[in-house]
């Protein structure tokens, strides 16, 4: 496989990569699993949560550790930018270690917060802002609330088995097939979200539903994190690649954001736990997770991934793709109650 630079990247290497990310990933998530019951770490039913056993929480920890020991080795031989890696770092370091301490007994809203927008602004800054997508100012204004929004989407739209987990792989994955096949780009930046892939789904196995494992805030947090910087840090490639993984996360974005706005609308504090959100009200009615979590998976794939690549390549405008993708994932969520108070 040829990457960007010239350099090459053999494709039996790069396979046997993502194979030992995912198996190391499974047995250290086993192992936080059995660190968590001995810690009573549990995630316990209550009327705001959508699980009805006792869960173990903090799992995430093993593909954010597996990610961060990666990139130092991944940023000497080339394979990663330095600048993003150092981003990466920092950033999703901090991001991961607020969300560690506060799986570990809970922090202040207002800690968390300060420290999210302190990786935000660490991040950009690594990263250089946005490349391209209008006037300097206010798109580097917009950029830094977007992934400091992005850290906590991942953790509101955590709330049932698998959901996060399959998103984070999605988008990676198809993300990465884009940059290969778009021709804006080579295999050199892929192997990043393809490392960020495989780890999770290694963390997959212990919590596909029932889920016998919860990423906790340090693995929701970091995958926000790392898929809104890699989306921003794409734009130095082509505006086109940051604005169709903006529509590969679409499902994430329009549940979450419309959701805050109803709730901020009710007067209703944005940090309080809640079952109000699209997919959570859909998995009551629907009896289940498991459907919830693959019919998201589905629009991820069959309806979400060929509109980014249509816009990747610059086969549909960028303003139409944004439209398609996101206007009917918007009326669903306004169907299905987003927002709305639970007992409605």
């Amino acid at each position: 496989m040829q990457a960007g630079g010239g350099r090459l990247i053999q494709p039996v290497a790069l396979v046997l990569m993502l194979a030992a990310a995912a198996l190391l990933s499974w047995w250290l998530s086993g192992r936080l699993r059995r660190y968590a019951i001995s810690r009573e770490l549990l995630d316990r039913p209550n009327a705001r949560t959508s699980h009805a056993t006792p869960t173990p929480r903090g799992g995430g920890l093993s593909f954010v550790i597996l990610v961060l020991s990666a990139l130092p080795p991944l940023m000497l031989s080339g394979l990663v930018q330095p600048q993003l890696g150092w981003a990466l770092l920092g950033g999703g370091g901090m991001v991961a270690l607020v969300g560690w301490l506060d799986d570990q007994g809970h922090l202040s809203p207002h800690w968390r917060l300060l420290a999210h927008l302190g990786a935000a602004l660490w991040g950009l800054s690594w990263i250089g802002g946005v490349a391209g997508l209008g006037p300097a100012p206010l798109v580097q204004v917009v950029a830094f609330w977007y992934l400091a929004w992005m850290v906590n989407l991942f953790n509101f739209m955590d709330g049932i088995d698998a959901i996060a987990s399959l998103e984070a792989i999605s988008v990676a994955g198809v993300g990465a097939a884009l940059l290969i096949t778009s021709g804006l780009a080579g295999v050199l930046p892929a192997v990043l979200p393809l490392l960020l892939a495989a780890a999770v789904a290694g963390f997959l196995v212990w919590n596909w539903p029932p889920a016998q494992l919860f990423m906790g805030d340090a693995g929701s947090g970091f995958l926000g994190f790392t898929l809104g910087l890699l989306t921003l840090q794409l734009t130095h490639l082509s505006p086109r690649l940051g604005w169709s993984w903006l529509i590969l996360a679409g499902v994430f974005l329009v549940d979450a954001t419309w959701t805050l706005l109803r709730r901020l609308w009710r007067r209703q504090r944005p940090w309080e736990a809640h079952r109000s959100h699209a997919y959570q009200r859909a998995s009551r009615i629907w009896g289940g997770h498991r459907p919830v979590s693959l019919t998201v998976l589905a629009i991820n794939l069959l309806w979400l991934a060929p509109l980014a690549a249509l816009v990747a390549v610059g086969q549909l405008e960028i303003w139409i793709g944004l439209g398609l993708a996101l206007l009917p994932l918007w009326g669903l969520a306004i169907a299905q109650g987003a927002g709305s108070a639970e007992g409605d």
